[in-house]
């Protein structure tokens, strides 16, 4: 995921504006009655991922998909958690990468529009960690030519991404306008927000044909709305968009892994999407 590194560290007090839902690291958030859960995966199975839903994600070639791996070391799913790992490879799995990750994705599977999505989860920070919730255009549940579904045509959302120990988390959207076109500020498209390094926090995206609007523990970070403009491809997000969940080792952003650090952790309590009450979406 490319990223520009202009990003300010934005505080909790500064951005203190709160939407539908509360919670505290320690307290399991519900929405309010504006919000109407459609659906949920809450991960108490233990042992079984919900392929109906989730597949692994493959190995790829850009940074953040060359470590993955479908080997059961960096799954699992226990005391309603989906578990992803990064770890050294040696004397774990006979692969030809130094270093195994694991990730999911809805793919082809389940996509998200109009509506707020909810991932629940705590990290175990580690010099190289870089794990990640976004989202990518999902050309299974719209239509479209092929370029319009490839980076950075198509759009991403980045709902949480953290590096090493930070305690702050990144949320960002990416698109051929901000990308090639580097419009970055016009309007703005990224933003950063206090997360509790040591316990669950919540990261959520309100996503309208207009505007989508980022959370952390339901303090408000970013609104990136639909503008005027001549430019191209300044708002490919009122589609659907399938969910990627991923721990990620290395690359040009997060720097280089300290392999003694290792196993970087990524626990996903639940993931929720909800609707608008009386929506006809």
């Amino acid at each position: 995921m490319k990223k520009i590194l202009y990003l300010a560290l934005i505080s909790a007090s500064a951005m203190a504006f709160y939407t539908g839902c509360k919670s505290t690291p320690a307290v399991e958030e519900t929405c309010d009655e504006e919000w109407e859960l459609v659906w949920e995966d809450n991960f108490d199975s233990v042992g079984y991922l919900d392929t109906t839903v989730w597949s692994k994600i493959p190995r790829g070639v850009s940074s953040w998909s060359k470590h993955m791996t479908d080997a059961d070391t960096c799954y699992d799913i226990t005391d309603g958690n989906l578990i992803l790992r990064g770890l050294k490879a040696d004397g774990i799995v006979n692969d030809t990468v130094p270093y195994i990750t694991g990730g999911v994705f809805t793919k082809g599977k389940k996509a998200f529009q109009e509506g707020r999505l909810e991932v629940r989860a705590k990290l175990h920070g580690a010099k190289g960690a870089w794990p990640a919730i976004w989202m990518s255009p999902d050309p299974a549940f719209s239509k479209g030519d092929s370029k319009s579904y490839q980076w950075p045509y198509g759009g991403e959302i980045d709902v949480m991404e953290r590096l090493n120990h930070d305690p702050i988390a990144y949320q960002t959207v990416h698109s051929y306008y901000t990308v090639d076109l580097k419009q970055d500020t016009v309007p703005p498209h990224s933003a950063t927000g206090v997360i509790y390094p040591d316990e669950y926090n919540v990261y959520a995206i309100e996503m309208y044909p207009d505007s989508m609007r980022f959370f952390i523990n339901d303090i408000h970070t970013l609104t990136y709305p639909r503008i005027e403009t001549p430019l191209e491809g300044q708002y490919p997000f009122d589609r659907p968009f399938y969910l990627l969940i991923d721990m990620q080792l290395g690359g040009n952003w997060v720097g280089e892994i300290d392999p003694t650090e290792l196993p970087a952790t990524m626990y996903v309590d639940r993931v929720s999407f909800y609707r608008r009450k009386h929506s006809d979406k």
